[in-house]
């Protein structure tokens, strides 16, 4: 998916929302654990559910992995449920050395189709330009995130950089607009202004509204540019909005109250 095509279903929709498939078989509700694929069947009503409210799908690779072989068959068949109007990302935080990037790349962008990848940028320019190589597929580069622990790196000066502020120019150099992406946590909406005097024109996915307590209208208020440029993920607020045999229905409710609020903005 390109760039103009992500932007014309943000505005048909009147959505940004991404939902997030962190699918813990632990948590799925009981009644679907006598199914032959339990994780697949989970994801498919949550797909059902919220498709009509949001434009993208995030599936979290390490809740699929941590079910071995049957967990990439779950995945599989995940993204390939999943329309074909609405972007899809692997959240598997891939950067490798050259050789093992392009093999990454290949994995995810020929042999799953995934429209995009999450990346960890900390090994260098090499480690993840491969995934910038494929027409119409995106690299989404972890630059702010929202967990605790991005004060120890992330938000550590370099000069008169913050490292975070480093890896969105350096990225940005080499890359455009078209496609890549930057992950940047919603509880971070006070850092959106340093950002986009950076990357202006660059979309950015942003978990923690809901769950993590980020603020919707913060983030909008900062980050959104004229193309939107917003991608808003929510995960366990709305896959787990209910564990009973109505958690489609909840998750449906949810997926339309973000995608309403939304709609506000646009």
């Amino acid at each position: 998916m390109n760039r103009e095509q992500l932007i014309s279903e943000i505005r048909q929709k009147k959505s940004f929302l991404c939902v997030g498939l962190d699918t813990d078989i632990k948590k799925i509700p009981a009644h679907l654990l006598d199914r032959e694929d339990p994780v697949f069947e989970f994801n498919k009503a949550i797909i059902d559910a919220t498709k009509d409210y949001c434009v993208a799908y995030k599936i979290n690779t390490a809740f699929f992995e941590a079910n071995g072989a049957k967990g990439w068959v779950s995945m599989e068949k995940t993204l390939q449920y999943i329309p074909k109007n609405i972007f899809t990302i692997a959240d598997a935080k891939r950067g490798d050395i050259g050789n093992t990037s392009h093999m990454y790349a290949r994995a995810f962008f020929e042999t799953l189709s995934f429209d995009s990848i999450t990346l960890a940028p900390y090994m260098g320019k090499d480690s993840i330009e491969p995934f910038f190589q494929y027409r119409d597929k995106w690299g989404i580069v972890l630059a702010l995130t929202s967990n605790e622990g991005s004060k120890d790196y992330e938000q550590e000066k370099m000069g008169e950089d913050f490292l975070y502020e480093r890896v969105l120019k350096t990225t940005s150099a080499f890359t455009n607009s078209g496609n890549a992406m930057f992950v940047v946590g919603a509880t971070k909406a006070e850092e959106f202004l340093r950002i986009r005097k950076i990357v202006p024109d660059h979309f950015l996915l942003v978990p923690g509204v809901g769950a993590q307590g980020g603020s919707l209208a913060d983030v909008v208020k900062y980050g959104m540019n004229p193309d939107i440029g917003l991608l808003i993920n929510a995960s366990r607020s709305i896959i787990y909005a209910s564990s009973n045999t109505d958690f489609a229905e909840k998750a449906k409710e949810e997926a339309k109250k973000m995608a309403d609020e939304m709609a506000i903005y646009l």
